[in-house]
């Protein structure tokens, strides 16, 4: 193989692995996702949240996944709806739509607030 070939080569494999980052901005909340799976994965079962409060500056970190709606055989994912994360009995979820979703295990809702992406 020659330099070059190696140098290309070389290259693809880390941008093939490049944590991929996207901001969504609420009126109380800035978070930030990424990606740590290769380009063009349809499922990824390692996502990053920081999510952090525009009033009192704290944050949070969460891992999770891609969550997405099953195609008609039920295990297929299908459509991609966004990101979901748990943290004890609370779940975050994260919606394609812009959507800020933080439930209690009781199906209590705690927070939603809409927003819109930026990308890294």
């Amino acid at each position: 193989m020659s330099d070059v070939m190696r140098f290309f080569a070389i290259a693809l494999f880390f941008l093939a692995n490049t944590a991929f980052g996207e901001i969504l901005e609420t009126e109380n909340y800035q978070v930030v996702i990424t990606k740590h799976c290769a380009e063009g994965e349809v499922s990824c079962e390692e996502i990053s949240y920081t999510g952090t409060s525009k009033r009192s500056g704290n944050s949070i970190n969460l891992k999770g996944k891609t969550l997405h709606q099953t195609c008609a055989d039920g295990i297929t994912p299908c459509r991609f709806l966004g990101y979901r994360f748990q943290n004890g009995n609370i779940t975050y979820n994260v919606y394609e739509s812009g959507l800020l979703q933080v439930i209690r295990e009781s199906q209590e809702i705690l927070l939603e607030e809409q927003g819109s992406w930026s990308y890294e």
